[in-house]
Parts: C-alpha cells; sequence; structure tokens
C-alpha cells in the first residue's frame, strides 16, 4: 500500500494498524507499505529532502521510499504484490506532489499488470471551484506530470480516474468511493480529524491558501516556512509590510483582506531576520480565489520593490533546467506578466482559456454530485 501520517480512519487509527491484525493472522500479507514525499510519518520538513526505507522495527513491515532513489515502483520493489492499495489524503492542488506519485504507481502497476485500488478521500478544499492555468506539459515535473489547473477541486479518485482516461488508460483502477461527501463541503463539514499531509500544512487554513500560496516558492519572498502560519503569511526584509498591506487591500479582492506584519522564520528563506510583509485572511472561502490572489501578491510587490524580488533558480522537485516559478505556474507566461505588472484581468483571461478545454474532460471524471 501507498500511505502516509495521514492516512488515518475517522478514530484515528492508522491504515497501517488497521490491517496488522489480518496480515499476521495470515488473512492477508501486507508486501510492502511505500511512502511518498516527506516520509511515510512526515520526518522530512522541506523538498527536495529524500529519504529511504527500511524494516519497520515496530511492526516488521518492509517500508519502501517513493521520494529518494525512486519515484516510481521498480518491478523489484513490486514483486509478489497481487493489488495496490493507495491511501494518500491530498489537499487540492496540482502542485502537491502526492497525486503525482500516484499517478506514477499507476503508470508502473499498467506496466506490471497490478490492479490498483484507491480509497477516496475528501478534498479539503472543496470540489467545486476551478482556479489557475492549466499545466502546458512542456513544464511538466513532478509538480505536475500530466495538465491539471493548479485548484482542480477533484478528490484523489477522481484525479486518478481523469488519469486513467487521458493519459494511463492501461491500468486496472478501483476507487473505494466516500459516502456522504458533498462537492460544496471543505475539511471541517465531514467530522474527520485533520491529520497534517504535510510537515508545512498545519492547518486546513493552511489548504486554503496554498494553491496560491505555493508560487512563492518559486521567489526569493518567505511564504512562512518556519513559522506558525506558512503560506498565510508572505514577506521579506525589503517589503514594507504597510505599503504593501494598503496597496492590496485598495484591489478590494474577493473573499480576503490583507494586516500588515512582521516576522522571524526560524528556518528556510531569511530565517533569523525580521520580514516585513502581509497576512493573508480569508473572510469569505466561497469567493475567495487563492491563486489570483497571490498573483496580485507577487504582482504588487513586484510594483513596490522592482528587482529586489526576484525569481530563484532551481533546482526545484527534481528540475534542473527550468526556473522553480514556471515549473509551479506550469507555463512560461505568469512571470512575464508580473513582471510586465500586466492588469490582472488580462492574467485572468489567459488562465481561463485553458479552463474552457480542461472542463470537459474533469466532468467525465467526476465521481460524486
Amino acid at each position: 500500500m501507498v500511505c502516509n501520517q495521514a492516512s488515518v480512519s475517522r478514530d484515528r487509527h492508522h491504515i497501517i494498524d488497521l490491517l496488522l491484525p489480518d496480515h499476521r493472522a495470515g488473512r492477508l500479507e501486507v508486501k510492502v507499505v511505500f511512502g511518498p514525499q516527506h516520509g511515510l510519518f512526515g520526518h522530512t520538513q522541506d523538498n527536495m529532502i529524500e529519504w529511504e526505507g527500511r524494516l519497520d522495527p515496530r511492526t516488521g513491515l518492509r517500508v519502501a521510499s517513493l521520494y529518494g532513489e525512486h519515484r516510481e515502483p521498480t518491478a523489484a520493489m513490486l514483486a509478489g504484490v497481487d493489488r495496490l492499495v493507495v491511501d494518500l489524503p491530498d489537499v487540492g492542488a496540482r502542485y502537491y506532489t502526492f497525486i503525482w506519485t500516484l499517478a506514477l504507481c499507476m503508470r508502473a502497476c499498467a506496466r506490471l499488470r497490478i490492479p490498483v485500488t484507491v480509497l477516496d478521500r475528501p478534498n479539503p478544499i472543496g470540489g467545486l471551484q476551478v482556479e489557475g492555468p492549466v499545466l502546458d506539459p512542456e513544464f511538466a515535473s513532478f509538480v505536475g506530470l500530466h495538465p491539471l489547473p493548479i485548484r482542480h477541486s477533484m478528490t484523489v479518485g477522481e484525479v486518478a480516474t481523469y488519469l486513467q482516461q487521458n493519459f494511463i488508460p492501461n491500468v486496472q483502477l478501483d476507487v473505494a468511493k466516500m459516502e456522504g461527501w458533498s462537492r460544496e463541503f471543505y475539511f471541517e463539514d465531514t467530522g474527520l480529524p485533520w491529520v497534517m499531509p504535510s510537515p508545512n500544512m498545519p492547518t486546513v487554513d493552511t489548504a486554503v491558501v496554498y494553491p496560491g500560496g505555493c508560487l512563492l516558492e518559486g521567489t526569493n519572498l518567505s511564504e512562512g516556512r518556519g513559522t506558525t502560519r506558512p503560506f498565510e503569511m508572505v514577506g521579506a526584509p525589503y517589503v514594507d509590510g504597510w505599503s504593501l498591506c494598503d496597496g492590496l487591500n485598495a484591489l478590494e479582492l474577493s473573499g480576503c483582506g490583507f494586516r500588515p506584519i512582521q516576522f522571524e522564520p526560524t528556518s528556510n528563506k531569511w530565517k533569523g531576520q525580521i520580514c516585513e510583509g502581509v497576512f493573508v485572511h480569508v473572510l469569505d472561502r466561497a469567493q475567495f480565489r487563492p491563486f489570483m490572489t497571490y498573483v496580485a501578491i507577487l504582482r504588487e510587490i513586484r510594483r513596490l520593490c522592482g528587482t529586489d524580488l526576484e525569481w530563484v533558480s532551481g533546482p526545484y522537485e527534481y528540475e534542473f533546467a527550468k526556473r522553480p516559478i514556471d515549473i509551479i505556474a506550469g507555463n512560461g507566461w505568469l512571470a512575464e506578466a508580473i513582471d510586465g505588472l500586466s492588469p490582472l484581468e488580462e492574467i485572468l483571461v489567459q488562465m481561463n482559456m485553458g479552463l474552457r478545454s480542461f472542463t470537459p474532460l474533469r466532468d467525465r471524471a467526476l465521481l460524486y454530485n
């Protein structure tokens, strides 16, 4: 199976512990447990920190890494496996690598004729609002192997269905559907316990802003790593937080407001230095558009700070040639539009061009009303 620390039941029992009694009684055999980025139990903090598997001393199970020497399981790693079960809670943004671990597992299993069962999970930020440019295949990477918009509003099972229908047709896929989930639900509506799926995703509020906040990883701005509110905070020593806040609030962006802040990251970019910037307050989730909000933030910082705002160089998620901002955005035009201070309306029009052709493909893959 493929899982991580968030693969828990309603009463907080991990899937490994739920299957152990049957494994030990011989009713099934867990041949191998695969873990994605950040490790099986979230022990690696940051991007591009690899880990390798081992024999788990508590359970006696073999744990293998899909974020180390291999990101796609090999035939040797899958030897003796009759079915691969995937239970990977996601956060609803194309950059989050767990759905691409799923895609690579589906590809490997298609080649080896191993059936794949996906245990579906709620999209914590709902299933209605689709936003952001659709990935240009020229910018494919481990934060986007196939065309998806940045906020896809699909469940893991729906993403798997979309991948099978369009890119991995030979995989035998079964989706164990949820009961009682509605597309308008945010995670709090499910009654399930929130377990951090990765170290810098501490709350549902983090997931809500993440489809925009991850753009900051392609810049020299702090995205709040090394603070208690990653991705809700943005800043740098060269930013005047009060001027930035005034400029952003004047835009009257939907569903949010901004407050000037100072903060000192304890790790990552600008560690130990005082940063100024803004805190993004989401006032109405249904109206909030995270991608365009953070595009507006970057555009305003470019206007106020000029060349102090930099697009950082790679490598980023195993891409060594292209700039991180371009593979995060999934195209080469967004950074140019921000550099040129293009009106937000023009950026929105270009973004929506790709969504028109993606919508019917998405509709065909949806499993829930």
